[in-house]
């Protein structure tokens, strides 16, 4: 009798600890903030992966996007996120490489970060960097170049939010279950407010996804043809969905990514110049030379000037580029012929293009522009009209 009771309490301890593990499973999603994330993108385009550790909520993006503009999270207090990343501009900015707090010059050109979370690489040539919550890091505290300056100062930023009453309150509510305002969860809201950077409203998307055949013009549509042709060859590295070879999404069942040559530059057996190497600063491999990944196309009429290097100033420069199969630069430190670059892609063999045909391809490139996307109050500076950040 006394082994049957004590089964029998076995059993229901059993029973309690699995009706206590249900109730805590719909009672408790970790980092939920205030209500599941609806996204607002079009029927036809696949939701971005999202982190585990990192679910979305409406919360956590207001709070990415007011920390993604507070100019205190800089040495010089006087520089952000925003800084480089411009709504105007597709956020990325015109210069043609970036320059940090303290007045560095980059080595590279800052990229847009429209689309971003459905990239499965970041940067130009870092094969590693696939987290937009370990990225934000790199801007915030680190020394070469310097950006945001902050490296040694973290209890510093931390103090600046802590005394902040709205962000205290955002804090709580995007991280309820843990300590809130601490550096993780600052690169976490941070990343989820650039997850939402979704760019897919552009006239071509009308014409193209929509079925619009008025949302371009006959020109653009003329340019588009030649894009997607054989002749050019533009779509091989700038197709699907966001005009882009490296890439993710929640119906996408493995990861695309690509690094390519365009013939830029050869200093003699197919070097770049210093520290723009690309692939190869990380693999060492002379194969990897100059390789860089590939820059999405949407919005570009938004983001010149072009290339990692900011190099190139115009689109129809650009053009003129790959026509001529790479670019050949007589004089000086970098001169040299990149069209003879033993590691060009394939895919820059060159093409004859007429006038009429160039300014057709210009037009469908401009046709990639969304509008609505640079001016979106939902990403726009929440401190901007009288609304500044507490000093």
């Amino acid at each position: 009798m006394k082994q049957i009771l004590t089964t029998r309490k076995c059993w229901l301890s059993v029973v309690l600890i699995i009706v206590f593990a249900v109730l805590f499973a719909f009672a408790y999603k970790p980092n939920a903030g205030a209500g599941e994330y609806r996204w607002r993108i079009p029927e036809w385009l696949p939701k971005p992966i999202v982190p585990a550790d990192n679910p979305m909520s409406d919360a956590k993006v207001e709070l990415g996007r007011r920390l993604f503009y507070d100019k205190r999270l800089s040495v010089n207090g006087m520089f952000s996120c925003a800084s480089c990343h411009q709504q105007s501009r597709a956020f990325a900015d015109d210069l043609p490489v970036a320059q940090g707090a303290t007045g560095q010059r980059h080595p590279r050109n800052a990229q847009t970060l429209a689309n971003v979370a459905y990239l499965s690489r970041l940067t130009w040539a870092s094969p590693t960097l696939k987290r937009l919550e370990k990225q934000m890091l790199i801007p915030l505290l680190g020394v070469n170049p310097i950006e945001l300056g902050m490296a040694g100062k973290v209890d510093e930023i931390l103090s600046v939010l802590a005394d902040d009453t709205e962000y205290r309150r955002l804090f709580a509510l995007s991280f309820p279950m843990s300590a809130p305002i601490a550096l993780d969860n600052l690169a976490k809201a941070i990343a989820a407010f650039e997850r939402t950077l979704i760019s897919a409203n552009a006239p071509f998307d009308h014409f193209c996804r929509v079925g619009k055949t008025d949302a371009i013009s006959p020109a653009a549509k003329r340019g588009a043809d030649l894009f997607f042709s054989e002749r050019l060859q533009c779509f091989q590295c700038h197709g699907g969905l966001h005009f882009v070879d490296t890439l993710k999404h929640s119906e996408l069942p493995f990861e695309d990514f690509a690094y390519h040559n365009t013939g830029l530059y050869d200093l003699g057996g197919g070097r770049y110049p210093k520290p723009n190497t690309g692939l190869h600063h990380t693999t060492g491999r002379s194969v990897d030379m100059g390789r860089f990944r590939t820059p999405s196309l949407r919005n570009i009429a938004a983001t010149a000037p072009y290339m990692h290097d900011g190099s190139v100033p115009t689109l129809a420069a650009v053009i003129d580029l790959y026509a001529a199969g790479g670019r050949r630069i007589v004089g000086g430190p970098l001169a040299g012929d990149g069209r003879r670059n033993p590691n060009k892609s394939v895919f820059v063999r060159g093409f004859a293009l007429k006038a009429t045909e160039k300014a057709d391809l210009l037009e469908f490139l401009d046709s990639l522009t969304d509008t609505e996307f640079l001016t979106d109050p939902r990403f726009s500076d929440p401190f901007s009209a009288g609304r500044q950040a507490p000093k």
